[in-house]
Parts: structure tokens; sequence; C-alpha cells
């Protein structure tokens, strides 16, 4: 009998968490080929989560509770528990519950059907205006800078077969990014169709910061092709300054009389600077996320594993 892993980062969802939980535990009990577990990664919440994350491992015995000793990300929550996972597969879903539990079957079926990883499609997506702005960059830059199919969909909502996740967690760099591992390990993903619903509780936990971290996150943990368009601009601004250059001088020696204008060396020497400095902080960010790595900088740090009850304690209460 396979196990499925569910791996669930929680973050100000005390109030939704229960009702994903029970979703999970309905939907499987129809799945009858299959056992599993679920495990909550409570990223440094500041709200009662991990008291209700607490309950629940205290009350079903197929729950695990892992509490991260500060807010780490939601992509380093989900290596957290990964790492916790045992099944055969791995689900990762959403903490508010708009990412649909109940329509995992489908995931499982195209899985089975010999797929390394695969992916929940939404034909409408309720997130904030905001958050659908970020997915679209987010779609933008991993098809660019890390090779992603134009055809293929990445959410949240995802699973993938254990050796793709084993090879996931080989990754000890303090950055992760889980699409750039996802696509790093397999080429054989696919997508299926799935509802999504709108948020009941509570708001996204990205902000704008967060967004542009975790972007950062990807182009510079798994592609250098910023540095080639750093390399690719830097030559072509010093080409037109070379070019502007000579037109200054051919327009010169031809009218003795032209004025060599202020201003447009002004801006000239202003854009040529903002290019440098821009290629400068570009090539400072690879730096300094090399220096935090070789440092042994952690991807996340667990504070707490909170043990589900024992089968015979909850037979007990039940």
């Amino acid at each position: 009998m396979k196990k499925i892993s569910f791996c669930i980062p929680c973050y100000r969802s005390a109030l939704s968490i229960q009702g994903v939980v029970q979703e999970i535990d309905d939907t499987m009990e129809k799945l009858s080929e299959y056992e599993y577990e679920i495990i909550l990664v409570n990223d440094y919440s500041p709200d009662d989560t991990l008291s209700v994350i607490r309950e629940i491992c205290a009350n079903n015995p197929r729950v695990t509770g892992i509490h991260l000793s500060r807010n780490f990300g939601q992509h380093a929550a989900l290596m957290a528990g990964m790492q916790q996972s045992s099944g055969d597969v791995v689900v990762c879903l959403d903490d508010d519950g708009q990412t649909p539990a109940c329509e995992v079957h489908k995931l499982l079926e195209k899985i089975e059907e010999g797929y390394d990883v695969v992916y929940a499609k939404y034909s409408n997506k309720l997130h904030s205006k905001f958050r659908n702005f970020g997915t679209k960059i987010n779609e933008l830059m991993t098809r660019f800078m890390l090779g992603k199919p134009k055809d293929l969909q990445v959410t949240s909502y995802f699973a993938a077969r254990r050796f793709v996740v084993d090879n996931m967690l080989t990754y000890q760099n303090s950055f992760p990014y889980v699409i750039g591992l996802v696509l790093r390990a397999t080429k054989n993903i696919a997508n299926v169709e799935v509802t999504h619903r709108e948020r009941t509780t509570g708001s996204s936990g990205y902000t704008i910061s967060k967004l542009f971290g975790l972007w950062f996150n990807g182009f510079t943990a798994f592609s250098i092709k910023p540095l080639r368009i750093a390399t690719f601009v830097g030559c072509f601004s010093a080409v037109m300054g070379f070019m502007y250059g000579i037109y200054i001088i051919i327009r010169k020696l031809v009218d003795p009389r032209v004025v060599l204008g202020f201003s447009s060396i002004m801006a000239a020497i202003l854009f040529f600077c903002g290019m440098i400095m821009i290629m400068l902080g570009l090539i400072g960010e690879y730096i300094g996320r090399m220096y935090i790595s070789m440092n042994n900088s952690p991807q996340y740090l667990v504070k707490e594993v909170i043990e589900p009850v024992k089968e015979e304690e909850y037979g007990t209460k039940n």
C-alpha cells in the first residue's frame, strides 16, 4: 500500500488549518488504497497557529507538527516538512483552504500514469489582485530564468514522487526555491485542473518584500542568466557610449560652431553610472548569497517536533 505525505506550511492559519486537516481525513477515507500522514509546519506564526497544531496532533494519530524557531518562509517550511515525510508520494498544499484537498485524487491519478510531479492548474484563480500579479511575474521569471515549459503552470498545490523529494532534500544551501529544485530534478511534469476556492479567513502572508525575496532566491540560486544579461547590457552600453563619442567628435570637426551640450554629457554620465551601480548590485547579491551559504546558514531550524497521539491513546479517546 502506497503512503501519501501531506506537507502544509502554516502561517496565520489558526482559523483554517483544522478544516484543511479534516478535509484531508475525509478525502483519504474514500481513497482506501492509500495510507497517509499529515505534516503541519508552523513557520513561527504570530497568531495561535501553534496551539491549534498541538491540539490537532493530540487528537489525530496521523498528524505531526513541526515548529520552526523563526519565520523562514514558505519554501523553507516546505523543505522542513519534506524532510520529516516518509511517503512514497509527497503532496504539498496551502493552509488556507484555497487549494482543495478533496481533489487530491486528480493529482494522484496523474502520478499513477507515470509522471514524476503533478501541479494543480486553476482555470480561475481567486487570489487577490496583488497575489495574482506576483504569480504572473513569477511565471515569467521561472520560464525565462529556469527554463520552465510555457504550457506548464506551477502552483503551491502539487504532488511529487519520493525520488524527486529525496533529490530536492540534497540541496543544503540557505535559500531554497522549490520550483527550481523540482525543475532541476525532472522534466516529466504534468498539470491537472482543479478548483480554486476563495479565501474565507485572514489574508495572504506574502508582502512585496517577501515576493521580491522569493524571486531573488529563484534566479540567483538556480540561474546565471542575470549575470549574462548584465554582461550584455554592459557591452551594449559601452558600444553606445563609444559610438556617441565618435558622433560628437565628427560633429565638432564638421561644424566647429557646435557647442557641446553640458546636459547631454550629464545625462550620459548618469545613465552609465546608473547601469554600473545596478550591475554591481546584482553581482553583490550573488556574492552575498555565496557568503551566507559558505557560513552554513541553515535553510530552517526546527525548534520542536510535535509527535502525533499514539494509536492506542487515540482509540481510548474515541
